[in-house]
């Protein structure tokens, strides 16, 4: 049996603390909105937060049948994602299918924004105390099977 080395280690336990923490959120109640049909709730605050050169977060996206299923490490410079590790297996293979799929935190913000433009049936983010989101979810149509997204995004760190 090989040795387990420390990156598999690490990578294990951030997909264990990012499934928690979606798990968590969801049985908080946040994943299914106010109960309304057409929700679209904010937690925490809502301003405007600008998006810095250089940072690093960990995103786990969930739900729905989509290409973008998985937990990655990303590295955001200029505004594009200039590299993401696939923490657990499919992470790991959409970034080796296309590194393209990996949005970053404003690419997020974008797909909120057109979610609620366009009607979904709940759009719910989660805030940081600055402003970026934590925890996003989108049902775009409330009786439509596997049409969910849901994101988690931790470990922010911007970059010099």
């Amino acid at each position: 049996m090989p040795m387990t080395t420390a990156v598999q280690v690490r990578r294990r336990a951030v997909s264990a603390v990012v499934s928690a923490g979606t798990a968590l959120w969801a049985l908080s109640g946040c994943a299914e909105g106010s109960g309304t049909a057409g929700a679209n709730a904010t937690t925490g605050p809502a301003s405007a937060w600008e998006e810095p050169a250089a940072y690093r977060y960990t995103l786990e996206s969930s739900e729905g049948e989509r290409s973008l299923i998985g937990a990655f490490e990303v590295t955001v410079r200029g505004g594009k994602v200039v590299a993401a590790v696939g923490v657990d297996e499919s992470g790991r293979r959409v970034v080796e299918r296309d590194l393209g799929e990996v949005p970053t935190i404003a690419a997020l913000l974008q797909q909120v924004e057109a979610a609620r433009k366009e009607g979904a049936d709940a759009v719910d983010v989660e805030y940081a105390r600055d402003g970026r989101p934590t925890g996003i979810s989108i049902d775009w149509e409330e009786n439509a099977i596997d049409d969910e997204e849901a994101y988690t995004l931790s470990g922010y760190e911007a970059l010099g």
